[in-house]
């Protein structure tokens, strides 16, 4: 395994080892010495979720040097989703214990601890947090919502965050360790709202040319209009796209690959017409103003030290191309590209040409129809696949679908890498 790789597994590896020592720790010094068994489970089921809150609501902070650190935005994102589905379940099961505790005096103490119009308006607070935590995190479980009825639905969980730590505060005051994971926790989310949501550390650029290079797609150039963001092949930004003389934007920021470094620092972005927002940016035009933020991503950042393959499924060969933009390879490349038709194929003539002028770089086209890509046949003709190492981008289905088959062709979980964008 090279040096790249371990250093991006050990970094991979730092959240859950945060998660799981501060949960630990945080246990050990908050536990309740001397009382019922059920009232301490309450008490250290609230301080873990209060601490696994706090932590998810960095994870969603979307500061680049943070999350690069973390091992990417994606892996930020599925811990920040795993570490809210457990701090809810931590709290929840707050008042559950207390109620079990009060049962053993009487079911009429364990109901008046479970009520909360029989208690002091703290309380609600708690019980507010619960609901409103229930049904963003029911959003996240629900793939066939829209995109903005889930990102409404998904903003409860801030409120319902804001209401946890204000019931915290309220009961606790400023003690340790309430006070370290409160400030924190309110820390993160306000640099969310302020800087990520709100586009405070965002990058103005402004669109200077508009290609399209299918039917579906756009590829805007976008030139900066202060300091640039630094980027590198394979990484890929959050853009909002603001008003033109014709274009009305839409204001959201949304993932999007870049697929070429030019002189100056300017950028090519892709889109592809997947969703309402992307559907509507193929009518952006010269002129409009656009926010970036980031870059993100480390796919294509190791040092290639022997033969590489890439699978690519549809828009997911953007990182691809603009690898083979910035420079030839130094070592045999195979691209395997799916694409449901020859008319949806972007860059398909490019990537033909850059094959027949570097010898090192194999293009494989094939057109999937609409039936699910079969790629089974395409890497049975790789040489040495086993020893290669491999790079996947495209849908979640297809990419989960491909790792698993790779896996069983003989090639090791280290030498897998992916990006699916998934950010729901």
């Amino acid at each position: 395994m090279s040096r790249h790789a371990i250093e991006r597994w050990q970094r991979r590896l730092t959240i859950p080892v945060v998660l799981v020592a501060s949960s630990v720790l945080l246990a050990w010094w908050t536990f309740p010495y001397g009382l019922p068994p059920w009232r301490s489970i309450g008490i250290v089921s609230a301080w873990i979720g209060t601490d696994l809150l706090a932590t998810a609501t960095v994870l969603m902070v979307r500061e680049p040097h943070l999350t690069q650190a973390l091992g990417g935005l994606e892996h930020c994102y599925r811990w920040h989703h795993r570490a809210g589905v457990a701090a809810y379940l931590a709290l929840l099961a707050h008042p559950l214990a207390l109620a079990m505790d009060g049962w053993a005096e009487s079911p009429r103490v364990a109901w008046e601890s479970l009520a909360p119009w029989l208690q002091a308006w703290p309380v609600w607070l708690g019980w507010g947090a619960l609901v409103l935590l229930m049904i963003g995190l029911a959003a996240t479980f629900a793939p066939q919502l829209s995109y903005r009825r889930w990102r409404s639905l998904h903003m409860l969980l801030g409120v319902g965050t804001l209401l946890a730590f204000s019931h915290v505060g309220v009961l606790l005051g400023h003690t340790a360790p309430s006070l370290g994971i409160l400030v924190l926790g309110m820390f993160a989310l306000a640099w969310r709202v302020v800087v990520s949501d709100l586009g405070l550390a965002a990058r103005p650029y402004r669109v200077t040319a508009v290609a399209h290079p299918t039917g579906a797609t756009i590829e805007a150039t976008v030139s900066p209009c202060a300091t640039p963001l630094a980027v590198t092949p394979g990484q890929f930004v959050l853009a909002a796209f603001g008003d033109g003389q014709h274009f009305h934007g839409c204001g959201e920021y949304h993932p999007f690959t870049v697929s070429r470094i030019e002189a100056a620092h300017r950028l090519r972005l892709t889109v592809k017409a997947l969703g309402p927002c992307s559907q509507h940016l193929q009518a952006l035009e010269p002129g409009v103003l656009v926010r970036l933020q980031g870059p993100f991503g480390s796919f294509l950042s190791d040092i290639a030290d022997g033969p590489e393959l890439w699978i690519a499924g549809g828009i997911g060969v953007t990182p691809f191309i603009a690898a083979l933009r910035s420079q030839r390879r130094n070592q045999p490349t195979t691209l395997i590209y799916l694409y449901r038709v020859a008319a949806d194929a972007a860059f398909l003539d490019e990537l033909s040409q850059l094959a027949a002028n570097d010898s090192k770089f194999e293009l494989v086209a094939q057109a999937t129809g609409d039936l699910p890509p079969n790629a089974e046949p395409l890497l049975a003709k790789v040489t040495h696949l086993p020893d290669r190492r491999v790079y996947l981008c495209g849908p979640p289905a297809m990419v989960d679908t491909l790792a698993q088959k790779l896996l069983e062709l003989g090639v090791s979980p280290q030498s897998i890498h992916y990006e699916r964008f998934d950010f729901r």
